[in-house]
């Protein structure tokens, strides 16, 4: 009598199968490439939209805005090195870019060594000027972090802005200093006369400084960062200098910062005491807290919505400050987190499948609220038009429809559409919060 073998009893492509599904190195190097196509999957979708945007955005004034948009992102990535990052709050970081950028339009200026170089390479200058200063003031001002280096931080900011109108040689006093970018040696034949021009420069330099910067959030010193921003006293005790952690990335931040200053000289060709004050400092912490500091892409989302806040806001109201201001205290009363941190509050609902719950709660409640919000700027603008239009000037133009605003009946109006609908989201709110209980615990709500 013979014993069958188990073994033999597998048919060889079954054996096979069995081996290539249970070989842990195998099984590794498929995780490992599922991985690297998750992370590379984000940038190669962003550069794609970025080279195509402009076959649907043909005007120069579009093509400047996104030019705007691409340069603040760089800058608001910079300042997330040290806020996001390190836990190092700034309040003049403008002065790295602002020197990076009069550097560069320095170089424009030098003819005979700017007509041998290509206009590709001026930002790495702009870098280099910005990473110089950094290395300077970061010897003194990353001894320690929180309150002593934000207003070492504010003090160094202030004093380059009182330079500015005092070293006339190089910030150019009062009227700063401008510059021609198609004075430098063409690159491949192209001299950078269009806008269009200017805009491929500026994207191809967004996605290398991205990339390096996220590169460089994934290296020990990025990761120690990290640990020197919540711990510096458990990250001393493993033998790492809180100080040189902040030192080495204050100075990368400064490079990048340097990177942005030389693409707002390439893209504007003038640099004024305004690239290097405080209120720009004050400008790149809001875009960034904006978008989210707990992020890397949150510095992006803030410097897109700022952006078109900035831009296409205020093409159609005076008080586009007040209404980014109030975004901005918003965003820190009720989403720490940023507008980043409110996207990632979602991925707990998308991994159990209950994120299609909360579609109808939201439109029940944020559409009544968007529309009580439309009826509250409403009332605002026409408070401001009431109180500081021209003596006769009675009539104004509001979301596409011209009324008087010294009679009672469009206040009537814009009054009930906020009290109408800011109750109705009040009423649904607990619907939505019920909803989002549901969505957000596995099995049902708790």
């Amino acid at each position: 009598m013979t014993v069958s073998d188990p073994k033999h009893d597998v048919p060889e492509g079954a054996r096979e199968q069995d081996q290539i599904t249970t070989d842990p190195a195998k099984a590794s190097e498929r995780m490992r490439a599922g991985s690297m196509t998750l992370t590379l999957a984000p940038w190669v979708i962003a550069t794609v939209v970025l080279v195509f945007l402009p076959m649907f955005f043909t005007n120069n004034s579009a093509l400047t805005i996104m030019n705007q948009m691409s340069i603040t992102i760089v800058f608001a990535l910079a300042y997330n090195m040290l806020l996001g990052q390190g836990g190092m709050l700034s309040f003049g970081h403008a002065v790295y870019a602002g020197v990076g950028g009069f550097a560069c339009m320095h170089i424009m200026n030098m003819s005979d060594f700017f007509e041998t170089i290509p206009l590709v390479i001026l930002p790495v200058f702009g870098g280099l000027f910005g990473m110089g200063l950094a290395m300077i003031v970061g010897s003194f001002s990353t001894r320690s972090a929180g309150t002593v280096f934000a207003m070492i931080s504010l003090g160094v900011g202030e004093l380059i802005a009182a330079c500015s109108v005092i070293i006339v040689a190089f910030f150019g006093g009062e009227e700063g200093i401008s510059g021609d970018r198609t004075y430098a040696q063409p690159f491949f034949g192209v001299e950078f006369l269009q806008q269009i021009e200017v805009y491929y420069l500026t994207i191809a330099w967004l996605v290398i400084s991205a990339a390096l910067m996220y590169l460089w959030s994934r290296t020990p010193v990025g990761r120690m960062a990290n640990a020197v921003r919540d711990n510096p006293e458990r990250a001393q005790f493993l033998g790492y200098s809180a100080r040189w952690v902040r030192y080495y990335s204050f100075i990368a931040s400064g490079f990048f910062a340097g990177v942005a200053g030389g693409l707002f000289a390439i893209n504007y060709e003038i640099l004024t005491e305004e690239n290097l004050n405080t209120a720009s400092s004050g400008v790149i912490l809001l875009v960034t807290f904006l978008g989210g500091v707990g992020f890397f892409f949150g510095p992006i989302i803030g410097a897109i919505a700022f952006t078109l806040l900035q831009t296409v806001l205020s093409l159609s109201t005076e008080l586009w400050a007040f209404y980014a201001g109030t975004l901005f205290v918003a965003t820190v009363m009720f989403f720490p987190g940023g507008l980043a941190g409110l996207i990632m509050m979602h991925v707990p609902a998308f991994k159990l499948g209950k994120a299609s719950g909360l579609v109808m709660p939201y439109i029940k409640t944020l559409l009544p609220a968007a529309i009580g919000l439309l009826g509250l700027a409403a009332l605002v603008e026409m408070t401001f038009h009431f109180r500081h239009a021209a003596t006769g000037d009675v009539e104004m133009t509001l979301f596409w429809t011209t009324f008087n605003s010294h009679e009672i009946l469009p206040w009537i109006i814009a009054g009930a559409v906020t009290v109408i609908g800011l109750g109705i989201a009040k009423t649904t709110a607990p619907a939505l919060k019920e909803a989002w209980n549901e969505a957000n615990t596995a099995g049902g709500a708790s």
